[in-house]
């Protein structure tokens, strides 16, 4: 797994992304306080990882303003245009559905704003665990349609064509019978700005 990783530290430098290795969880949390200045906003997605970490909570209670779709008792239209917000902090806090050991970043997105905060936000961090890491860019696309979403349509008892025996079925998964998870794709191939988008890996299993 070592030599995995540096090789995978590697390929991420020569696609201009910024890697940082941490062993455990609480090195994930005080690497992000680290990076994150006090007075910076912050959007969010929908993450296992994220809520693992509690970094909202954290963020909120030394001062960062966090634009959460996820409070309570807010419509949804409220929280689609939290999400647009979102998009436009200073930073947006996300993690990738797989990881491929050339170092390509997958990630499926309902709505959007993930795929937009990702893409285009000034400052992008992205936490993963090391349970996400894939041979190549195709099994990382397997990963993330096949193993993440069916797996977070469960969660959040989406009624996806994959809610019932957890198999995607992206060849069924259309409305109005169904409500798809997977509308977009990003697949993060490099960076053209220097130091815009910083991926933590943490030596641990993370999220779906």
């Amino acid at each position: 797994m070592e030599k995995k990783i540096d090789s995978l530290f590697n390929n991420w430098q020569k696609r201009n992304i910024t890697g940082f290795y941490c062993k455990d969880k609480q090195g994930a949390i005080e690497k992000v306080q680290s990076i994150i200045p006090q007075d910076a906003t912050i959007g969010i997605c929908g993450s296992i990882t994220l809520d693992t970490l509690g970094m909202v909570a954290r963020l909120e209670a030394r001062g960062n303003r966090v634009f959460s779709q996820y409070k309570s008792g807010i419509a949804k239209e409220e929280s689609l245009e939290i999400r647009r917000q979102g998009t436009n902090a200073d930073y947006f806090l996300a993690s990738a559905n797989a990881i491929s050991e050339d170092g390509e970043l997958v990630f499926l997105s309902a709505y959007g704003n993930r795929i937009a905060g990702i893409a285009n936000a000034k400052h992008v961090i992205v936490i993963c665990g090391v349970n996400k890491i894939t041979p190549n860019l195709e099994k990382a696309l397997k990963r993330a349609r096949e193993y993440a979403t069916p797996l977070n349509c469960k969660r959040l008892n989406w009624k996806s064509a994959c809610l019932e025996g957890g198999v995607c079925q992206e060849t069924l998964c259309f409305s109005p019978e169904y409500n798809r998870m997977c509308c977009q794709v990003l697949i993060i191939e490099a960076e053209a700005v220097q130091d815009r988008l910083k991926v933590i890996l943490v030596d641990e299993d993370l999220g779906f």
